[in-house]
């Protein structure tokens, strides 16, 4: 895991306010997004962020203790 579980928690609370803020943002620029386009748009960024954090950490699908163990 990438990330310890107490980040990605605290990453995945702070998805919310931020699609909260790019509604906002978008709206000054004429951009409207419903809250359903929203929604989908989050749903997105979580399983990005997921996917991300749930990779192994070294590309070759073991983790690092698994590496050192089998050196041995």
């Amino acid at each position: 895991m990438r990330i310890s579980k107490a980040g990605l928690l605290v990453v995945l609370a702070l998805l919310a306010p931020l699609l909260v803020e790019l509604r906002t943002v978008l709206s000054w620029i004429n951009v409207e997004l419903t809250v359903l386009e929203t929604a989908v748009v989050g749903a997105i960024l979580v399983v990005a962020v997921l996917v991300w954090a749930f990779l192994p950490e070294n590309g070759n699908g073991k983790t690092a203790e698994g590496d050192a163990s089998s050196e041995n």
